[in-house]
């Protein structure tokens, strides 16, 4: 990706701001249409009021609102609300007879010998989940009708206990949502203010704690996120933002501010997935089959998967680990994430040296920002250790204190009798092991080799770390794009309106009737053209993918099978069976050919394509970099031992320059390092491609 700085943006309908906030910078990247223009900008993100942060990085930028037609966005708001436990009080509407569905749960034991083993913990008490006259079978047959007044009096019931959010999930709704739905109705109607979210509006698929679990979530962080989205927008539209406001969902596509508004689950993984489809359109540039998108910020660090030029998608997860985790029912992007980032904080634990999850945020930030913070993080590691340079930090902006973050090391040090620097050093060790878990867990658990992947590495601190993490798991390549610090906000610039919709429709293959399924598909394709159709945005194609749910007939968990268009046409069984087996010895290592297969649930995914930036590519040179990339020398700690590493200006290299490590390229908002042996080549788009030595 090649970054031009421009002049400010002008008046045009054509420019686009994308704003990624992270827990400890806000990122932005202003796109023009018409020239191609292309500018960033990075500021820190301000917890107190996120849209300041926003502002601060668009002005960085050179742009404002009122020059934008689209503001796309993408937040960790929704998904800290969650994990932080820092939700509205929420109650759960249910069918009378199913209160504990929520709370029982799977039954999940992960530790079968642990003694102090703690089960997930409900974001909705027992004590707030009520119960309600109804019945409807799983076919949809409605046996009991909706009791409507006893469903008023404990209306009355939740004002009375200050309830400000209400999650209704009636057993078998996603068969005949009609009962949530006039329960949705009249509570709404009786409470104008309260956030009220019914689980057929957010999954057709059965399995009562996984939309439980769901319908709980959106609800609990439905006020939350609300007020945040509609502050934005009432900030952008006082500044003189005239055009559309988008939301980044969890799948990487888009959706209208409003919706996030109501469906606010959605956006759980919004800024993460926006940095994998920027991976798949580098990889679609470069003519890769197989990545993994590796993004390290200041709190946490995620990997997602591109395989066969395809982004890994899940049609659920579990939010907050598998032994205590909460279910999201819901489509999104296939991400792991660890607590480990530039802000993670170091500590001695039990007479062991410990990094995260706690971190420093943007406030007070790590000890070397001089903001106020005094624990030892990753990002003072890293300057002790000479990999950032503590007056080159932001391109120079913000100035770095060595000698606070050498103090904040002796915290750790000094117990383990080591000094700042072995202490740093074992902090970056012990980081890059907790980061290679976020890889593992996006390819060795999904069946995938690592090894034959290759790593792109992004956010501010993710080329710092990339390498080190490549050897830990054995991968031979990494690359990292054209400004890192700010690439999920520049890959939102790639991503598409998209709607993704599922309905359980239990049958064999044998004798699956085509016309059925034909009938089912054609229903969820309309409901996401309507949806497309009803936002302020022309895409200029639709596209319309799908899939199946599938299973060998007495599993109980299925898989979920893209399926081109041809096997339908053709109503070919064999061809879909085939497909599903290939999947299943992927996911699992094993198939069965001659086992009968079933299809589970329908799934169809409608996108609105949107104009995308080109990728340019930039000037040409020798092997050898210009004597103006050049910065100096300075002495840098690799495996335990500083040496003396060149440091280069990466605005300053072009295409065909190689360096071998240890060294240093440096840029605005982040810093490669190449460990020793390491060979990096400039490729035509400006990308660094590095060889990494010594992997595992």
């Amino acid at each position: 990706m090649a970054v031009r700085k421009t002049p400010r943006a002008g008046n045009g309908a054509n420019i686009r701001l994308a704003a990624d906030i992270g827990g400890t910078f806000t990122d932005i990247a202003v796109f023009d249409d018409k020239t191609g223009r292309l500018t960033f900008g990075k500021a820190l993100s301000t917890p107190d009021r996120l849209v300041d942060g926003i502002s601060s990085g668009v002005e960085k930028a050179g742009s404002d609102y009122a020059s934008a037609s689209l503001f796309l966005h993408g937040s960790t708001v929704a998904i800290n609300t969650m994990l932080e436990r820092t939700g509205a009080k929420t109650a759960l509407v249910t069918t009378e007879g199913f209160r504990d569905v929520y709370e029982i749960g799977r039954i999940n034991r992960p530790d079968a010998y642990n003694l102090y083993f703690q089960k997930h913990k409900p974001l909705i008490e027992r004590a707030l989940c009520f119960e309600v006259k109804e019945r409807v079978r799983a076919d949809g047959e409605v046996v009991t009708p909706l009791d409507e007044e006893g469903l008023a009096a404990l209306s009355d019931k939740l004002e009375k206990l200050g309830i400000e959010a209400t999650a209704i999930m009636f057993i078998n709704c996603y068969a005949n949502g009609a009962h949530e739905a006039r329960a949705k109705e009249l509570l709404s109607k009786r409470h104008p203010g309260m956030f009220v979210s019914a689980s057929h509006e957010l999954s057709q698929e059965y399995r009562e704690f996984e939309r439980c679990s769901t319908v709980a979530a959106n609800a609990y962080i439905g006020p939350k996120v609300r007020q945040y989205v509609g502050e934005i927008d009432e900030h952008i539209r006082k500044s003189g933002f005239h055009g559309s406001f988008l939301i980044v969902q969890s799948t990487g596509g888009l959706y209208e501010s409003g919706q996030a508004q109501n469906q606010c689950v959605r956006m759980l993984e919004s800024g993460p997935a926006a940095g994998v489809i920027g991976t798949q359109a580098l990889c679609y540039t470069l003519g890769i089959k197989n990545a993994i998108a590796f993004d390290m910020g200041g709190t946490t660090a995620k990997a997602g998967v591109i395989y066969r030029g395809e982004a890994l998608s899940t049609g659920a997860a579990l939010i907050g680990g598998y032994d205590q985790a909460l279910p999201v029912q819901i489509a999104m992007m296939d991400i792991f994430e660890v607590g480990t980032g530039g802000g993670s904080i170091a500590r001695v634990d039990d007479g062991a040296l410990r990094v995260g999850p706690q971190s420093a945020g943007a406030q007070p930030g790590p000890a070397c920002y001089g903001l106020g913070g005094e624990e030892p993080t990753v990002t003072d590691a890293n300057l002790v250790l000479g990999r950032l340079g503590a007056d080159r930090f932001l391109g120079g902006e913000m100035k770095l204190d060595v000698k606070a973050a050498e103090r904040a090391l002796a915290k750790v040090g000094k117990p383990l009798g080591m000094s700042a620097t072995e202490a740093a050093d074992g902090i970056l060790r012990i980081a890059a092991t907790a980061m290679s878990y976020a890889v593992k867990g996006v390819t060795t658990e999904r069946g995938l080799d690592a090894g034959d992947f290759v790593l792109v590495a992004y956010g501010g601190a993710g080329p710092l770390h990339a390498v080190a993490v490549a050897r830990e798991i054995g991968i031979r390549n990494v690359i990292v794009p054209g400004a890192p610090g700010v690439f999920s906000a520049f890959g939102m610039l790639f991503s598409d309106l998209r709607y993704d919709y599922v309905r359980t429709h239990l049958m064999q293959l044998a004798d699956a009737p085509f016309d059925d399924i034909e009938t089912v598909f054609r229903d969820l394709e309309k409901q996401g053209r309507d949806a497309i159709a009803a936002t302020s945005v022309k895409p200029h194609k639709i596209t319309v993918k799908r899939a199946f749910d599938m299973r060998y007939v007495g599993q109980e968990h299925p898989v979920t099978v893209d399926l081109p268009m041809r096997v339908f046409q053709k109503q070919d069984r064999k061809a879909i069976k085939q497909h599903f087996d290939d999947m299943h010895l992927l996911r699992y290592g094993t198939s069965a050919p001659l086992e009968r297969a079933e299809v589970v649930s329908l799934r169809v995914t409608v996108a609105g394509l949107m104009k995308k930036p080109r990728q340019e590519k930039i000037g040409k040179g020798g092997s050898a970099p210009p004597k103006s990339a050049l910065a100096g020398k300075r002495p840098v700690s690799f495996d335990g031992k500083f040496r003396s590493a060149p440091t280069y200006k990466r605005a300053e290299l072009l295409a065909g320059n190689r360096i071998n490590g240890p060294a240093l390229i440096e840029e605005h908002a982040s810093t490669t390092v190449l460990m020793p042996r390491d060979r990096m080549t400039v490729d035509a788009y400006g990308n660094l491609v590095i060889a990494v030595a010594g992997a595992k």
